[in-house]
């Protein structure tokens, strides 16, 4: 990784990026059209529901679900990403690219190592932590990433006496050492809105919308998470309707945070999709759920069974 100092990323130039960065937001966000024009859906799995498996079983999984991605949470391969090796990860790179999918990207960034978090007062682990944030960027970019979903409740609520508004500006502190590095990378940040169960900074798309106007670059954006609006007050297709030009991403579970098809979700979520098409979405829509007893063959192939039966209703 190549190393950097505070002054280096505060003053690097969004030129560096320059037309780049506006062909990653034109392929990686708004993905690829069907014959003719026809509206066409990208959908990937979170690994974490497959953590059990080696990773060339997981891209295999995916793939013979239907599934054209996979997204990594970046703990469920090793405590800290120095542990894989440039080898290994274009090892992992070809596993997917075997499999016939592709690696989208991380989630769950700063579950390990321990001791990371973003917004303390803690000079010291905050720099430790934007500078590991950075080690991300490279390994996300190393696998053909293109979006880091930035959640880790944890590690960036206030603590220690630290006002909910100190730790926004701290946060936005961060994004913007960071973004540069990964502008670089042709790697997207995207805030997640997290409710107030998980976390006391960025409940709602609006909290995000601030953050990201405020680092005020183009490598900082947001995301969609249906199991994540329960601080919300308009419905989800509203809200889609509302920020879908900073939407970078989208994660799928039905609301309690099960796989697709245990709840409503293939009628509640119609309008939403509904949306996401009328307005030209052609990103990653990600399976993300927190209850992993099914297994994954079940998961997995019944959750995209759902989201077939969605697309159906358009």
């Amino acid at each position: 990784m190549r190393q950097w100092n505070r002054r280096q990323f505060l003053g690097a130039s969004l030129a560096v990026f320059g037309a780049g960065w506006a062909g990653f937001q034109l392929s990686g966000c708004r993905g690829k059209a069907g014959r003719q024009g026809e509206f066409t859906w990208r959908f990937a799995i979170c690994n974490e529901i497959m953590k059990d498996l080696p990773w060339e079983k997981q891209c295999a999984l995916a793939a013979e679900a239907g599934y054209q991605g996979i997204e990594i949470a970046p703990f469920t391969l090793a405590d800290h990403v120095d542990e894989l090796s440039a080898a290994r990860r274009a090892e992992m790179r070809k596993a997917a690219e075997d499999a016939g999918i592709q690696i989208v990207g991380l989630h769950w960034l700063l579950v390990s190592p321990k001791g990371l978090h973003f917004t303390t007062p803690d000079e010291e682990v905050r720099q430790r932590t934007w500078d590991y944030v950075a080690k991300l960027v490279d390994f996300c970019a190393d696998l053909g990433g293109r979006v880091m979903v930035f959640g880790s409740p944890k590690q960036r609520n206030a603590t220690n006496g630290l006002s909910r508004e100190q730790a926004m500006q701290n946060l936005i502190a961060g994004l913007k050492y960071v973004a540069p590095h990964a502008s670089e990378r042709g790697v997207s940040i995207l805030i997640e809105p997290l409710d107030r169960s998980q976390t006391d900074v960025v409940n709602t798309l609006a909290e995000a919308l601030e953050v990201v106007k405020a680092v005020n670059h183009p490598a900082v954006q947001t995301m969609f998470d249906f199991h994540n609006t329960p601080d919300e007050t308009e419905p989800h297709e509203a809200l889609i309707r509302k920020y879908f030009p900073y939407i970078r991403h989208v994660h799928v579970q039905e609301m309690d945070g099960t796989y697709l098809g245990t709840k409503s979700a293939s009628k509640d979520y119609v309008p939403a999709f509904r949306a996401l098409k009328e307005l030209g979405y052609r990103g990653w829509v990600s399976l993300e759920v927190f209850d992993f007893t099914p297994g994954p063959e079940k998961i997995a192939k019944e959750s995209i069974a759902t989201l077939r039966k969605i697309i159906a209703q358009l």
